[in-house]
């Protein structure tokens, strides 16, 4: 049941984004934006990398949609965010290295999902997932996550997959916003 309104959710917002586009079904819950299916031969190591991620969501039930790769208005090579993943827009990054390598991809994935908000009415939550390829501590990421997160007001998710423990967390950003509030 919660699939099924997983993929409501998310055909509705990916359809509102993008009208005109045409959506391909890749795998069971994977739906790709006809126009970003040439990053697949263009760039296949890097779709490949894109595919593993949003399989750790989809597996769990959730439903992605990949939509075309667009850049961000005025800023020449940055693009929007990903996908939208259960009816939010989402932008996914793999990360290897410190807190401060972390910290600054959550920033730029923020950014490229905040992006696409700009002129849609009827959303206003954006998500930002991280594959996470080191060792850092649990409370360690979520006290980084809550600091970048400290003067900002909007609303979304936080999903975070730990790689060297197979661990899926994921916190909405007024949860990881009240840690700072309690300090």
């Amino acid at each position: 049941m919660e699939t099924t309104q997983n993929l409501k959710k998310s055909q509705e917002l990916a359809f509102r984004l993008f009208p005109n586009e045409q959506w391909i079904s890749k795998e069971t819950n994977i739906w790709v934006a006809k126009s970003r299916l040439i990053e697949e031969y263009r760039e296949p190591e890097k779709w490949e990398r894109e595919m593993s991620q949003v399989r750790i969501l989809t597996s769990r039930g959730s439903v992605a949609y990949f939509l075309p790769e667009l850049e961000i208005k005025g800023e020449k090579g940055k693009r929007c965010a990903d996908l939208v993943l259960d009816g939010e827009i989402l932008e996914i990054k793999t990360v290897t290295g410190s807190r401060v390598t972390l910290g600054g991809e959550f920033r730029l994935a923020y950014k490229q999902g905040v992006s696409l908000l700009t002129g849609i009415a009827g959303t206003k939550v954006h998500s930002v997932f991280i594959r996470l390829k080191t060792d850092l501590p649990l409370m360690s990421v979520m006290s980084k996550i809550a600091g970048e997160l400290k003067n900002r007001s909007d609303q979304g998710r936080f999903i975070c997959y730990f790689e060297t423990t197979g661990e899926l967390h994921s916190w909405t950003y007024e949860e990881l916003r009240a840690i700072i509030r309690k300090k």
